[in-house]
C-alpha cells in the first residue's frame, strides 16, 4: 500500500469490500420517529454523528435517513457517494451544482441533519485544487475537512484554513499511510494554529498496533474529530469492527481521557463492518457512548 492510500484502497487491500447496489432504507425516518440519539453526550459537548461512509451500500440521501433514524443530528459526508436513487449519476461533493447542493441543504434541513465534516479528500499544494475543497465545504456550511495531506501543503493549507475559518483534521489510515503513526501528526501539526490538528481514527490506530489510549494521550489538544471504532483484535489488518465497549479498542478509558482533556467536538461512527445491516450494531453504540457520557459527567 502506498502512503496516499485511499479508504477504498484500504478496505479493498483487507478484503472487505462486497458487491454494492443495494436497496435503500426506505421512507425518510420523521424525527419524531427517531431513536434517543446521544443527549448525555451532547450536555458535555461531544457532537455524535455518522461517517456516511458507513452506508457506503446506500447513497448518501439513505445515509442522511439512517443517521436520523438513530437520533443523531451531525453527519460526516465523504466524496463520490451517490446522492440519491433519483440522482444516482450525481456523486456528493465539489462538483455538486449550485442547484443540486441547494436540494442537498434542504434535504439535510427537513431532517433536522447538519454537515459538519468531510473528508477523506485530498488536498495538496496546489492552490487552485485546495482552493476548490475549501470553497466547497465553506458553501455546505462544513467546519472540517479531514485529510491525509503531504508536508510540503501545510503552509497553504494553514492559510486557507484561516481564510475561510475551516478546520483541517489529519486521518490516520493504517500503516504505512502518511499520518499512521501520532507522531507523524505531531510534527506535521507542530507550531501551526489550533485549526490544523487530528482525526483520530481509534480502528485504524488498532491495525497499527497502537494503543488507541496512548495515542489520544499523546495528541492532546491536537485531536479535531474522532472517526470512532472498536475492533474485535488488536494489530491486526483483518479485524473488523464491533459495537462499542464489546471489542478491544478498551474505549471506556478512551473517552474517560478525551473527558479530561476537555474536548469538545465531533464523534464520527464509521463502522465497517455488516454493511448492510449495520444498524442494530451502531444503536448498541451509540447507547454505549451516551451511557458512558452520562457516568463521565456525574463524576465530573
Amino acid at each position: 500500500m502506498n502512503s496516499n492510500m485511499d479508504r477504498r484502497v484500504f478496505l479493498k487491500a483487507t478484503g472487505t469490500i462486497a458487491v454494492a447496489g443495494i436497496a435503500g432504507l426506505g421512507p425518510r425516518v420523521l424525527a419524531a420517529e427517531a431513536g434517543p440519539g446521544a443527549p448525555n453526550a451532547e450536555k458535555i459537548g461531544w457532537k455524535l454523528g455518522c461517517q456516511a461512509y458507513t452506508f457506503n451500500r446506500f447513497t448518501f440521501y439513505e445515509a442522511v435517513d439512517k443517521n436520523r433514524s438513530l437520533g443523531l443530528r451531525w453527519i460526516e459526508a465523504y466524496p463520490g457517494q451517490k446522492l440519491s436513487a433519483e440522482q444516482a449519476d450525481v456523486e456528493f461533493g465539489p462538483k455538486m451544482s449550485p442547484e443540486i447542493r441547494k436540494t442537498v441543504k434542504a434535504k439535510l434541513a427537513d431532517s433536522d441533519v447538519t454537515l459538519i465534516n468531510f473528508g477523506v479528500v485530498g488536498l495538496s499544494s496546489n492552490e487552485a485544487e485546495s482552493r476548490t475543497i475549501f470553497e466547497f465545504a465553506k458553501d455546505m456550511g462544513i467546519q472540517t475537512i479531514v485529510s491525509e495531506p503531504p508536508l510540503d501543503a501545510f503552509d497553504l493549507i494553514e492559510k486557507l484554513c484561516e481564510q475561510y475559518q475551516i478546520n483541517v483534521a489529519l486521518h490516520n489510515h493504517p500503516e504505512p499511510s502518511r499520518y499512521w503513526n501520532p507522531d507523524t501528526v505531531l510534527t506535521a501539526t507542530k507550531g501551526r494554529g489550533n485549526r490544523i490538528g487530528a482525526c483520530a481514527d481509534t480502528g485504524h490506530w488498532m491495525r497499527s498496533g497502537i494503543n488507541p489510549l496512548d495515542a489520544v494521550r499523546k495528541l492532546e489538544k491536537r485531536i479535531i474529530s474522532f472517526h470512532l471504532k472498536d475492533l474485535n483484535k488488536y494489530g491486526h489488518k483483518d479485524a473488523h469492527d464491533v459495537p462499542w465497549g464489546t471489542g478491544q479498542a478498551g474505549l471506556k478509558a478512551v473517552l474517560a481521557e478525551v473527558c479530561r482533556q476537555g474536548f469538545q467536538g465531533v464523534f464520527s461512527i464509521e463502522y465497517e463492518h455488516n454493511w448492510l445491516n449495520s444498524l442494530p450494531e451502531i444503536t448498541e453504540s451509540v447507547a454505549f457512548f451516551d451511557k458512558t457520557a452520562a457516568e463521565l459527567k456525574a463524576k465530573s
